[in-house]
């Protein structure tokens, strides 16, 4: 039951992995200015928490079972559990290429390739209850099924948790970035820079570039949000120019300056 509930959220979460790729897609409109691009981080959120529920549930009904064991049918268990490994299996390679730079689709991922393995100990743990009859097994099986889902589940949701934070996604440098804009020509100091996640797949940037010699043209502008995109993977930045004569900090300022220093 353990595993059959945790695939069961797992097609849940399949559900809410597509539905988010396919909201992702529409144009931006008045209101939605970024279109919803968003929703693939919400989408990777609930994933983690709907796993971390099912995993509580299953634990719970785990740690009553171990005072009265009751008895398993151990063919059915592994007859059932192997088909888990063959579908399970052939899910999560279809996902492996999408789960290298997609949170939402590695969250797909990490289910299937957890229940494939998951449902690989649930066999044997089937084959040893059908000789040995200890049914004791049954419920520490699914307290280890809840061990595993937890630690592969952990990652995800710390993860969504920060880019539904407006958090720096974690594969760009925020101190790189900072140094590259820099020593950009003609630029003697940056301020107010934010980066965050506009999706699992795309980022987004602004910052104010002090440049006293005044704008220096749109091929340069996008020279620079180019080199953005292709060093960092920084996929829509906004730039403001300033010469440096008066204040142009946002409140957030004195504090964005202590952390860069």
């Amino acid at each position: 039951m353990a595993d059959a509930g945790h695939n069961l959220s797992d097609v849940l979460g399949l559900i809410l992995a597509w539905g988010a790729v396919a909201v992702g897609r529409r144009t931006p409109n008045e209101r939605f200015t970024y279109g919803l691009r968003s929703t693939s981080i919400l989408a990777a959120l609930a994933n983690a928490m709907l796993l971390l529920v099912a995993c509580g549930a299953i634990g719970w009904e785990a740690v009553q079972r171990f005072s009265q064991p009751p008895a398993v049918a151990g063919v059915t268990v592994m007859l059932v559990a192997a088909i888990g490994i063959v579908v399970n299996g052939l899910s999560a390679w279809m996902f492996v290429k999408g789960s290298e730079g997609d949170l939402n689709i590695r969250g797909a991922y990490l289910h299937m390739a957890a229940d494939a393995a998951v449902s690989l100990g649930v066999v044997v743990a089937g084959l040893v209850m059908l000789f040995t009859g200890w049914y004791w097994l049954d419920p520490l099986v699914s307290l280890v099924i809840v061990a595993v889902i937890v630690m592969g589940t952990w990652g995800l949701l710390r993860e969504s948790m920060h880019l539904a934070l407006n958090a720096v996604p974690p594969h760009i440098d925020l101190s790189a970035v900072g140094d590259y804009l820099r020593q950009l020509p003609g630029v003697t100091d940056i301020h107010d820079l934010h980066i965050w996640g506009m999706s699992t797949t795309e980022s987004a940037l602004t910052v104010h570039l002090v440049m006293p010699a005044g704008y220096p043209g749109d091929a340069v502008i996008d020279g620079i949000t180019h080199a953005l995109n292709e060093r960092f993977s920084v996929h829509h930045s906004t730039l403001q120019i300033e010469q440096g004569t008066t204040q142009h900090a946002c409140s957030l300022h004195a504090w964005l300056v202590a952390i860069d220093h």
